[in-house]
């Protein structure tokens, strides 16, 4: 037998458990985070993710294709892969809200020439896809001929021609399943199915039953988290956690571990590159001592180990973000109880209004109707109804929409304000107290962008975040420790829902039914249109 030859330094490892190709995120957001690219990776990298396929559509929103750029830059100097997906909808749905930038398909095409772009981000815009609309055609055009991937993102129940039409348009994945039907729809047209569990999205156990029960080809699928704010970072775990919780679905740990590891690397055309251990390789690798538990021992990124034991061993290098991306929250004057107050037709003592549903674990949201009382002119919020607002913040227009919303469960005179509000990032606001509700979003506004919470005038937690209203560049760890007290100013308030914030960020996002609301005002997302908040009136 010829004796193996190893290379001067070279460094041998033994382990008695496995072996495993690193893990991959087939698509997420590193703004949800709360943290910069550099931040981010430190946070993950324990937890065994070397690479991860990010869409920086959150910052596009804010700063354009500058903001897309610097999170770009800083993710190609990580010790672990992080791919770029140039955001695609910018608005989100054109008409529907008014975003601080817009993204033009001159811009996909732009971008399609940058190192480390690895396709176009999700096509949320999906009546766009499904109508033919030319800007939509043309940045799908120049990623196609880029020979990259189209990400998709379609939000609607309905699995007819129109979703047919959707798939037939461009975009190659889908995340927005939320049953067994959806994922086997997706595969069937040809599409990756991602199923997802971030923060509060838990959209696994439903669909994972289209491989274990009706035994779908397991190679048409993918795990992602989507979005996972800090908090779940720190204390639960990264793209590791959705592995563990497929296999707690009944999921064979080794189809689960191929869906976070070769089914993403093919499906991005990097299975030459990542997501395997074979010669030719990047030596991607994670080392664990159960296949079901999936403890973390080490983590290798491209031949060097960057965690031990759970503890990060490299360095994660920053660039030095702008001022232009710390000086984002323009609010114009200071905001008053009067912005927030809802008035009632002249000489009304009740009101039939629409009330955004929030749904627990899911994004998607109910149009509910209820009947509210009129006090001194102003429809006011009672039981498990609140005030829901979204202010303008990019060009100091002074504007804000008011709406209510339910499912938060909150109580007493409390509001929460944030300048996390997808996608178009506004602030928004929701509260049962006027008063309150301006003391946070001018709290806000003195401190650049983040996350507050108020109760009886006084503020109970903040989370700042300074980079275009949306990261930290703070350690994961300092961040989770202001979001856990936010969480906990939350369930004081009488919030009971698991990860409420998340559902909170998303009551903005206008191309998720069913009810959403923008800096425009009220939408109904099941017709894309706007709508009334008080039935029988002018919008």
């Amino acid at each position: 037998m010829q004796a193996i030859v190893l290379a001067p330094n070279t460094e041998v490892l033994e382990t008695d458990g496995f072996v495993l190709p690193g893990f991959c995120d087939g698509h997420m957001h590193i703004e949800s985070g709360m943290l910069t690219p550099a931040e981010f990776a430190r946070a993950v990298i324990p937890h065994g993710t070397t690479t991860m396929f990010t869409d920086p559509h959150e910052i596009a929103n804010v700063m354009g294709l500058d903001g897309v750029k610097l999170m770009h830059d800083e993710g190609l100097q990580q010790p672990i892969n992080i791919f770029t997906q140039m955001p695609s909808c910018a608005p989100s749905a054109p008409g529907l809200e008014t975003t601080g930038f817009e993204i033009s398909s001159e811009d996909v095409a732009e971008a399609m020439h940058w190192p480390g772009i690895i396709g176009l981000g999700e096509m949320m815009n999906f009546p766009g896809v499904i109508n033919s609309d030319p800007q939509m055609l043309a940045e799908m055009k120049a990623t196609a001929r880029a020979g990259k991937t189209i990400g998709g993102h379609y939000a609607s129940p309905d699995l007819g021609p129109a979703f047919h039409a959707y798939a037939a348009g461009g975009p190659a994945d889908d995340h927005e399943g939320t049953c067994e039907q959806d994922a086997i729809a997706r595969v069937r047209q040809g599409m990756r199915s991602m199923m997802r569990l971030g923060s509060a999205w838990y959209d696994v156990k439903t669909q994972i039953t289209a491989i274990t029960e009706k035994k779908l080809d397991s190679r048409n699928f993918i795990l992602c988290t989507d979005d996972s704010h800090s908090g779940t970072l720190v204390n639960h775990g990264h793209i590791n956690r959705v592995i563990r919780h497929a296999i707690e679905c009944g999921c064979d740990p080794m189809i689960a571990l191929q869906m976070a590891t070769i089914n993403t690397a093919t499906h991005f055309g990097l299975e030459r590159e990542i997501g395997s251990i074979a010669p030719g390789r990047r030596a991607d690798l994670v080392f664990s001592s159960d296949l079901t538990l999936l403890p973390i021992d080490r983590v290798i990124a491209c031949g060097q180990t960057v965690a031990l034991a759970g503890q990060i061993t490299t360095e994660c290098p920053h660039i030095e973000w702008p001022s232009k991306a710390r000086n984002t929250v323009r609010l114009g004057a200071s905001k008053t109880a009067g912005d927030f107050a809802i008035l009632a037709p002249k000489g009304s003592t009740s009101a039939d209004v629409r009330v955004i549903g929030v749904v627990e674990n899911q994004a998607p949201t109910k149009a509910l109707e209820v009947n509210l009382p009129v006090l001194n002119g102003k429809v006011s919020a009672k039981g498990d109804v609140c005030q829901i607002a979204l202010v303008e913040r990019h060009r100091a227009t002074g504007s804000v929409s008011n709406g209510f919303v339910s499912g938060f469960g909150y109580k007493g005179n409390m509001a929460i304000a944030s300048t996390v509000a997808h996608d178009s990032h506004h602030m928004i606001v929701v509260g049962t107290c006027l008063e309150n509700m301006a003391l946070a979003a001018n709290r806000l506004g003195d401190v650049g962008g983040g996350i507050c919470v108020w109760k009886d005038s006084k503020e109970l937690s903040i989370v700042e975040l300074p980079i275009a209203g949306l990261m930290s560049d703070a350690p994961a760890s300092l961040v989770a420790a202001k979001a856990d007290k936010m969480v906990a100013a939350m369930a004081v308030c009488g919030c009971t829902l698991n990860n409420a914030f998340m559902q909170h960020s998303l009551l903005a996002l206008v191309v998720i039914p069913e009810l959403r609301i923008s800096d425009l005002g009220l939408v109904d997302v099941t017709k894309f249109e706007m709508t009334s908040v008080i039935k029988g009136t002018q919008h």
